[in-house]
């Protein structure tokens, strides 16, 4: 059994520096969220004040996290992230666990709430693609819509191209991914300049940070099923804060190609570091371009963008609204393929990384076998990336974007929490593995994030539970499964295909 001491063993091509793996933490990261998500977000909170705090608090917990992971980063130079580091630390059902959940919930569930919001921008140059088109409805089963929808048959035609692209070869999957991380930055810084410098509103601006914190102080209401509930001001922080943590996620990508990375006890920790500090940065400040061109209150019955605000901004398409007051049609046009440029380029990464987890749990005879196969012509895991595509294509009919957050963010955060707590694990069970880097502000920056997390998780389970639970129920379904996958006959087929950790 190696140790954390021994040296990496030849096998991937470690051809990634810092700046090839820095882009990669941050194409990751921007995606669909920063462009849609504020406009829930305000009619939760209410308040500007409360908007900023948000997304404050979201960059902070990302940044804790970065920190504390760059240190089990370090550690454990393996292909396979959080994977390895809840088996190393937890032993192999947290492992196991963590694999169900990535490839049941967490990855599938991202590429099909991306995937959605890249047809919901597709909906501003076709109107035709949009959630109130149906194909056929049937009514709702719970929160759950049941039908089909134009916006959803466009989600899952781009999750079936990604997927034969990323099967034909990692090469092809890596050139898409390049070229769309490039695109997207440059749209999102200039989506910022734009609002900062050159298409400010005075009104908004006045009725905005004139009135900051008005509001802030609640209760505050949220709508559920059963009718409004009236929260108090942390609970109400902390639902909002679904769709900022989801667009601050996906930051650890990076990891599972750790094998690929050079000098990756160093470079690891740099990335993951500037990485988030740097997209962190540029959503609030996308925020505060918001806040300068848009009022934030406004009435989804109003007939012009400036009258929607940022609340009721057209199918929450924030950031056409704010472009469109100053360029027109012509600039929303341009906004809208900026945007489409980047949701596309997010989901290639999180289909090419994804199929990482499945393959490296099949490799360890964790899995289906022949998800530890690889393509026989083109060399990439083509039973996993399938298989990915198809139950994300499945995800992408059970819900709205919004929907789909809430589904997805219990389970992501449980998991954060579960792997910051292998920093505390490993330092007392295996003291003597080399630490290239130490998590900052250990023991007290992990404790914050893992005390926030969980009061988040726990909000999410007494308000939101008609996904919070399923998405619980569906890691805890882990358990059986890997206990009859323990218990089934075992044939040579079954045996590891690489050395354990």
């Amino acid at each position: 059994m190696e140790t954390a001491a021994s040296p990496v063993k030849p096998g991937f091509v470690q051809s990634l520096g810092l700046l090839s793996s820095t882009s990669i933490v941050v194409g990751s990261m921007i995606g669909s969220g920063i462009f849609i998500v504020s406009a829930k977000i305000s009619r939760l909170v209410g308040s500007p004040g409360l908007l900023l705090l948000v997304w404050l608090i979201t960059g902070l917990m990302t940044l804790i996290a970065a920190l504390s992971y760059s240190e089990l980063a370090a550690m454990l130079p393996k292909a396979g992230g959080q994977y390895v580091y809840l088996r190393e630390a937890m032993g192999p059902v947290f492992g196991f666990l963590y694999g169900w959940t990535f490839f049941v919930v967490m990855q599938t569930g991202t590429i099909a709430a991306v995937a959605i919001a890249f047809a919901k921008y597709l909906g501003e140059l076709a109107p035709w693609v949009s959630e109130r088109h149906w194909l056929f409805y049937l009514g709702h089963l719970g929160p759950m819509p049941l039908g089909i929808n134009t916006e959803e048959c466009a989600a899952i035609a781009v999750i079936a191209l990604l997927t034969a692209i990323n099967v034909r070869g990692v090469r092809a999957g890596a050139l898409v991914q390049n070229i769309f991380t490039t695109a997207k930055v440059l749209g999102l810084l200039g989506l910022i300049l734009l609002g900062l410098f050159f298409a400010r509103n005075h009104a908004a601006i006045t009725a905005n940070f004139h009135h900051l914190w008005q509001g802030a102080a609640g209760p505050h209401p949220y709508p559920t099923a059963q009718g409004v509930l009236w929260l108090s001001t942390p609970a109400i922080i902390f639902l909002a804060m679904v769709g900022s943590l989801f667009s601050s996620d996906s930051w650890y990508n990076i990891a599972f190609a750790a094998g690929e990375v050079k000098n990756p006890r160093r470079t690891l920790p740099w990335a993951l570091t500037l990485g988030t500090a740097l997209v962190t940065s540029l959503y609030i400040l996308a925020n505060f371009a918001y806040l300068f061109v848009l009022p934030m209150h406004g009435s989804a019955a109003a007939a012009t963008v400036i009258g929607r605000g940022i609340q009721h901004a057209t199918e929450d398409r924030v950031a056409t609204a704010m472009v469109s007051i100053s360029l027109g049609h012509a600039g929303a046009v341009v906004m809208a393929l900026a945007i489409l440029v980047s949701t596309f380029g997010c989901d290639n990464g999180l289909i090419l990384a994804g199929a990482r987890v499945t393959y490296a749990m099949a490799r360890d005879g964790l899995f289906f076998r022949r998800a530890g196969e690889l393509h026989p012509r083109h060399r990439t895991p083509a039973w996993s990336l399938w298989a990915q595509g198809l139950w994300a294509s499945l995800l992408c009919l059970s819900g709205t974007y919004n929907q789909l957050l809430e589904y997805v963010m219990f389970a992501v955060v449980l998991f954060y929490i579960l792997t910051i707590a292998c920093v505390f694990i490993l330092r007392r069970r295996r003291p003597q593995w080399p630490r290239p880097y130490r998590a900052l502000g250990y023991p007290w920056l992990p404790g914050l994030y893992i005390a926030l997390a969980g009061f988040f998780d726990w909000q999410l389970l007494r308000y939101m539970p008609g996904y919070a639970y399923p998405g619980l129920f569906l890691v805890l379904l882990g358990l059986p499964v890997y206990w009859l996958w323990n218990r089934r006959p075992k044939t040579s087929g079954d045996a590891p295909l690489t050395e354990p950790l």
